[in-house]
């Protein structure tokens, strides 16, 4: 004889107040729970990396402001030269940033607005940019 003989061939209760639950209900009753809600976005934001951006030295900013005033140059001639520009772009979120490549034709130099303006509308900061290839024909600048 067994602990549970007594009972193991009793019917099923059913309830007369409460409607009989399906199958998904039932699991639903044990699905997990997010205790922590965005606690698995906010770690992952914290694991994105960023790059700090690089100070130029004054060698740097000599030859930059060089390709810059030849790209000016080009441009006021009527040239809408192909430029390869590598420039750091801030992340909106936390310190940091990427540095990012842009190739096209430029068409516009601003020194009052400190911008270089490519025909495709796209704007970059002078500011910004680590370094530039301005390409003529087959050499490069």
């Amino acid at each position: 004889m067994s602990d549970y003989d007594d009972i193991i061939n009793l019917p099923n209760h059913v309830s007369k107040t409460h409607p009989h639950m399906s199958i998904t209900e039932r699991a639903a009753q044990f699905s997990p729970f997010a205790a922590l809600t965005g606690h698995g976005d906010a770690i992952r934001e914290t694991a994105r990396l960023t790059e700090d951006q690089i100070l130029l030295d004054e060698d740097m900013l000599v030859r930059l402001d060089e390709k810059l005033e030849e790209l000016a140059r080009l441009v006021e001639t009527g040239e809408r030269p192909e430029t390869t520009v590598t420039y750091f772009e801030a992340d909106a979120r936390k310190k940091g940033g990427v540095y990012r490549t842009k190739t096209g034709r430029v068409k516009q130099v601003d020194p009052a607005g400190r911008k270089v303006i490519f025909t495709d509308r796209t704007e970059l900061e002078i500011k910004n940019i680590f370094d530039i290839e301005i390409a003529l024909d087959s050499r490069s600048v």
